[in-house]
């Protein structure tokens, strides 16, 4: 029967601790740590996408959508900056 070593464990912990911080920390100022502003943001360049991919112009109303659309993403971009700086 094998007892693992308590002093490996702890030496494991101390390690682990301060990369998980680390990785914390970049998650939050990336934008992770805004989940829901994450989830839109990818929602808006999704819809952007089937924007770009509709055929003929629809009386300018695509076009129209699409820079609606570019704005949002702007915006959300914008609050995520502000949101991380703070």
């Amino acid at each position: 029967m094998s007892r693992r070593n308590p002093t490996l464990s702890w030496r494991t912990a101390l390690f682990l601790a301060p990369v998980l911080v680390v990785l914390f920390v970049i998650g939050c100022v990336t934008g992770r740590g805004q989940p829901h502003m994450q989830a839109a943001l990818d929602h808006l360049q999704s819809a952007k996408a089937e924007l770009q991919s509709a055929v003929s112009d629809k009386g300018g109303h695509r076009v129209r959508a699409i820079e609606l659309v570019d704005r949002a993403i702007e915006q959300v971009n914008d609050g995520m900056t502000y949101a991380a700086s703070r």
